[in-house]
């Protein structure tokens, strides 16, 4: 009777184990060249001005906020991002009519992958399970992958960026 108690305790152990190194998540990655016109970014800041020119004193076309997703027209993820003044040119959707224009690409992420989470997820202030939680996001929330280090993705989150182990 002990030793199937013991195997039994095992057994969960290696289950509990096993549940929590699994990653919970789904890691889309970016987009091949040929596969769109342009490369979708994603606006990490709260909010940001797409212009008619590309100057932060040119005329205001439309604002963007965190999270919206606009198509970098004039790029070319293998050679590089053609920017002026630091702008890359723009457009908010795929028709004709579509506002475009120019906006800054610090504030930007282009082509990035993305992580989805498949359960409750805790994102941490830094790389550490022990550092403090920033966040406690749903199952199927979706952030840009900003870098990846080790066991963990450093995640553009609402403006800020935090640690999801993995």
């Amino acid at each position: 009777m002990k030793k199937l108690t013991e195997l039994m305790v095992l057994a969960i152990m290696l289950l509990a184990f096993g549940y929590i190194g699994a990653a919970h998540a789904e890691i889309i990655p970016p987009y091949g060249p040929g596969q769109q016109i342009g490369y979708p970014a994603v606006v990490l800041c709260e909010k940001l001005t797409l212009r008619k020119e590309p100057s932060a004193s040119s005329k205001a076309v439309q604002t963007l906020y965190c999270g919206d997703t606009p198509i970098v027209v004039d790029a070319d993820i293998p050679d590089g991002i053609k920017k002026e003044n630091g702008f890359v040119y723009c457009t908010l959707g795929d028709s004709e009519d579509s506002p475009c224009g120019w906006i800054n690409a610090d504030y930007i992420v282009i082509n990035p992958a993305w992580y989805v989470t498949e359960t409750k997820t805790a994102v941490y202030a830094w790389n550490d399970t022990a550092a403090p939680k920033v966040a406690l996001v749903d199952a199927n929330t979706r952030f840009p992958i900003l870098k990846e280090e080790g066991n963990w993705y450093v995640v553009g989150l609402r403006g800020a960026a935090g640690w999801i182990h993995h």
